[in-house]
């Protein structure tokens, strides 16, 4: 089982939601996405993972390098929506990792520091996301 993603750029922020299992076999499916978003906007990126069934180790490692990359990169990674049975533990040398409840939340926290609602959107998928904004539920 591997995942699909949905990198959505917002006005100074962007939004990489994630669906299926982050297991060692997407990992570097994963990492590609990650690759994706260093080149595209600007700003925080939100991983939203709603849609993530789980992930193992090797996906939490994963997630810890994406934001060691985006920091290198002069962006900040948060979460949103890890299961409550799921947990994040990086080592020292990680930089901070926000974490929202839920996408919900999260954008609500851009939008009460940014003072306007998002705008000047632009998305790219892989083929297997769903076409609509129905993804995870």
């Amino acid at each position: 089982m591997t995942i699909e993603w949905r990198y959505t750029v917002e006005r100074d922020f962007g939004i990489l939601s994630v669906s299926g299992y982050l297991g060692p076999d997407a990992v570097h499916r994963f990492i590609g996405a990650i690759g994706w978003v260093v080149g595209r906007g600007s700003g925080p990126v939100i991983v939203d993972l709603t849609g993530l069934h789980s992930w193992s180790t090797e996906g939490q490692l994963a997630i810890i390098e994406a934001a060691r990359r985006l920091a290198a990169a002069g962006r900040s990674l948060e979460l949103a929506a890890i299961a409550a049975d799921d947990s994040l533990v990086p080592d020292g040398d990680c930089p901070s990792i926000p974490v929202h409840s839920g996408l919900a939340s999260a954008l609500a926290a851009h939008s009460a520091r940014d003072g306007e609602p998002p705008q000047g959107r632009h998305e790219w998928r892989t083929t297997g996301w769903p076409s609509g904004d129905d993804a995870g539920a």
